[in-house]
């Protein structure tokens, strides 16, 4: 039998993001973390720092050619990593 005054660690965990205005912290999270697979080793490797601010990603990278090609995909992109978070946590992505 379970004590119900007990909270789980992720309770706990969820009800600290959300009293600090960080819901979505840990769906950005997963999305940065997704980012590789999502782009797959060649783009990753060239990614020199990715953020998330007020749901748009920063993006910046080491070859101008890849800025293009990114641009070209943005919305499948788009797509593809809020599909991660299983929400729609992203609306753009701006490339640096």
């Amino acid at each position: 039998m379970s004590d119900p005054n007990l909270t789980t660690l992720g309770d706990m965990i969820k009800a600290f993001y959300h009293d600090n205005h960080r819901d979505n912290a840990l769906d950005e999270q997963r999305i940065l973390d997704s980012w590789n697979g999502v782009v797959g080793d060649f783009i990753a490797a060239h990614t020199l720092e990715k953020s998330i601010k007020n749901g748009v990603l920063y993006v910046k990278f080491d070859a101008d050619s890849l800025k293009n090609e990114i641009l070209y995909a943005k919305s499948m992109l788009l797509k593809k990593l809020n599909s991660m978070a299983e929400k729609e946590i992203l609306h753009d992505i701006v490339i640096i």
